[in-house]
């Protein structure tokens, strides 16, 4: 639409659109659902869920973060939370990656009490917004004024996107509530990806639409019971398409075009299934593996537990967890280094810093550093 100071707003159609499924759309939806369902199924075996799930959050935290523009690595994030979990870090990146943590834990827990909604999408929003860069931008409410995409300085009239304007905005919204609570008329990946889509096109916030949009996803297929665990995060196929997912986001608004959106996001679901599950896998039988070289060793077996929440080990972290002196510790980690589950990083006498290479391996392969 055409607005009074002279750029043009898109307003997207109410929900849900007409839609065609296509040989290679039905092929490729058939496909992400076996994955899907796999990947699930095998999110019921883990022996300790949140020792290996840990990880795949704080991955996702930082990428679905680097999208917007953030430099903070997932070791620069562990390192971070090595302290008892308290943050010691100043860099704003780091601070920007652990409110998504924090937010996506909380949305995670909160879907027992509350489903999807637009509250728990304030609320989640409220706290990825505390404290950082974009504090400003009202965290918790929608929007009052009009927001748009494009280069740092640009207006309106030369942005890349104007979403609809705020007096748009409660219909819009309450129309995609309505959507997000209809059952049995869509595939879910399909009301998933329509869900997303719509998100990112009112763009309801003034900051930080992208991150819960993509925390919308995995929070919408767990509610769904479609995965039995938060295993699968977009954002890594996100950021290395990033391109074709914002031109297909932006074909929709101009060409209608949902099948090559919803072609593309269900890949991409197949595509990330498929690399979760063999990362799953991979963790357990390490996990496995380790246990083995261990056998009665109960101290360096709690130790070996958390590592698999993080890789990263000081001899005053394994005093902490468990609850020992520090001599008794230092021989726990000294046992991890000689068993090779350990390696000590820093160079340094006094302070000493190790690290699960095996660990991070699995969780961060050398050709896919963040």
């Amino acid at each position: 639409m055409k607005m009074p100071q002279g750029y043009l707003a898109f307003v997207p159609s109410l929900l849900p659109p007409a839609l065609k499924y296509d040989n290679d759309l039905v092929l490729a939806l058939s496909r992400a659902d076996a994955a899907l369902s796999e990947l699930s199924g095998l999110g019921r075996q883990l022996p300790n869920p949140h020792l290996l799930i840990s990880p795949y959050v704080r991955r996702e935290a930082v990428l679905s973060s680097r999208i917007e523009g953030t430099k903070a690595s997932l070791s620069d994030l562990l390192l971070d939370e090595l302290d008892a979990g308290v943050s010691r870090s100043g860099d704003d990146d780091v601070r920007e990656v652990r409110c998504y943590v924090t937010a996506l834990e909380y949305g995670l827990k909160r879907l027992s009490t509350l489903p999807l909604s637009l509250r728990l999408v304030r609320e989640i929003h409220a706290r990825l917004m505390k404290g950082v860069r974009g504090e400003r931008a009202i965290p918790g409410e929608f929007r009052r004024s009009q927001n748009w995409i494009g280069p740092s300085g640009s207006t309106p009239a030369a942005a890349s996107y104007v979403p609809p304007p705020p007096e748009h905005m409660d219909e819009l919204l309450a129309d995609w509530e309505r959507f997000l609570h209809t059952r049995d008329r869509f595939p879910d990946l399909v009301q998933c990806a329509i869900m997303h889509e719509q998100f990112e096109a009112i763009h309801p916030f003034l900051d930080g639409n992208g991150r819960v949009g993509r925390l919308l996803i995995t929070l919408f297929l767990v509610e769904r019971g479609r995965l039995s665990q938060p295993l699968l995060y977009l954002s890594a196929y996100i950021e290395a398409h990033r391109q074709d997912y914002y031109d297909l986001l932006q074909r929709v608004r101009t060409h209608g075009d949902w099948t090559a959106w919803l072609l593309f996001f269900i890949t991409g679901v197949l595509d990330i299934s498929t690399e979760a599950a063999g990362q799953a896998r991979r963790l357990i039988d390490l996990r496995e593996q380790s246990r083995g070289r261990l056998r009665d060793k109960a101290k360096a077996l709690v130790l070996l537990d958390e590592l698999f929440v993080n890789p990263y080990m000081t001899v005053s972290k394994a005093e902490r967890v468990l609850k020992v002196s520090n001599p008794t510790a230092r021989q726990a980690v000294l046992l991890l280094e000689r068993k090779g589950l350990l390696e000590e990083v820093s160079g340094r006498q006094w302070g000493r810093l190790y690290l699960a290479k095996p660990i991070m391996n699995v969780l961060e392969p050398p050709s896919k550093k963040t």
